[in-house]
């Protein structure tokens, strides 16, 4: 597991830093920091894996870590992409949506490192999103977006799509069924067969924020069909989540509201069987509860690590958990 932190200008917040994690030795080893100035927090990072290396983008830099040569190569600015959604399609990364303060977009841009050039996506049918959620297919990126513009509650004109499918071998975009709910903040996961959409919220109601929502969603792009998925217990804001090959297990995130006087993060996760279709808890984790904890699956386990809650700015701790059939 690759991790980065860029430093903020005051502790205890993040420094410039890059580790790895072995989970076959349970040892970390410290890498190359990514290179910059240092003290200058910009933003959001994202980052992707290619199978050979990391590739890395902020609000103003581009750069590819290899792991094995523990080297950095700054990639061209110009070549960063939008941050709304951010896959990795096994030739290049894509990006759609994003925005900040009031905006929202509906661009798309893909990155190939291979030949090390950017592309514009064609024009997308979807509504601007800052944080649109989907999930890569195999064949395509599967985009669903609340279509409620972002400083209002009023939704976007109903000509412009709540969801759509882009093929990047055709760099075309089709219309899809939209979520049959509104859903902001949500888990997304390819499982082979569906989208699986769980937690997030719903759309506000009468002023007041929206609470964590119980019920997901699955979408089946073969037959553009949606089906509801069992409730969870509680709703899930800011867990992490992902795909064991059988299962998908989420962790972290609070199941209260966001304005609520106490915010409840527990140190439980759960794991949906789509073949049971049933939901069923996880051991309780060694570590206490946060929000927005980052998660891979290595093949055999999932590993968590970071987040934070309003008492504890940032973890620096993790934990792995490795189901009995994964």
């Amino acid at each position: 597991m690759l991790v980065l932190g860029r430093a903020q200008p005051k502790p205890p917040w993040s420094v410039d830093v890059a580790a790895a994690y072995n989970p076959a030795t349970s040892t970390w080893r410290r890498l190359t920091p990514f290179p910059g100035p240092t003290g200058n927090y910009e933003g959001r990072y994202w980052a992707v894996w290619t199978g050979k290396e990391m590739l890395v983008f902020g609000p103003a830099d581009f750069q590819a870590f290899n792991p094995v040569a523990n080297h950095w190569r700054r990639l061209p600015k110009n070549a960063i992409l939008p941050d709304g959604i951010v896959v990795w399609t096994g030739r290049e990364m894509i990006g759609w949506g994003g925005g900040c303060c009031g905006d929202a977009s509906s661009e798309g841009a893909a990155y190939n490192p291979v030949t090390n050039t950017r592309r514009e996506l064609a024009r997308s049918p979807l509504a601007p999103e800052q944080r649109p959620i989907g999930a890569w297919t195999g064949r395509e990126l599967v985009v669903f977006v609340s279509g409620i513009k972002p400083t209002t509650t009023k939704p976007w004109p109903a000509r412009l799509a709540r969801a759509a499918a882009y093929n990047p071998v055709t760099d075309t975009w089709r219309r899809i069924a939209p979520l049959p709910a509104v859903r902001t903040n949500a888990n997304a996961v390819w499982d082979g067969r569906e989208v699986l959409i769980v937690g997030g919220t719903g759309a506000p109601r009468g002023g007041n924020p929206p609470a964590p929502a119980a019920v997901g969603f699955a979408y089946n792009p073969g037959t553009n069909r949606w089906r509801r998925l069992p409730r969870m217990g509680a709703g899930r804001v800011g867990a992490a989540a992902v795909w064991t090959g059988k299962r998908l297990l989420i962790w972290g995130g609070t199941t209260s509201t966001p304005s609520g006087v106490k915010l409840v993060t527990p140190n439980q996760g759960l794991a949906y069987d789509p073949k049971a279709n049933r939901w069923s808890p996880l051991p309780r984790a060694p570590l206490p509860g946060r929000l927005d904890p980052t998660a891979v699956w290595t093949g055999h386990a999932m590993i968590v690590w970071g987040g934070h809650t309003p008492a504890i700015p940032l973890f620096a701790d993790g934990a792995a958990f490795r189901p009995a059939t994964p």
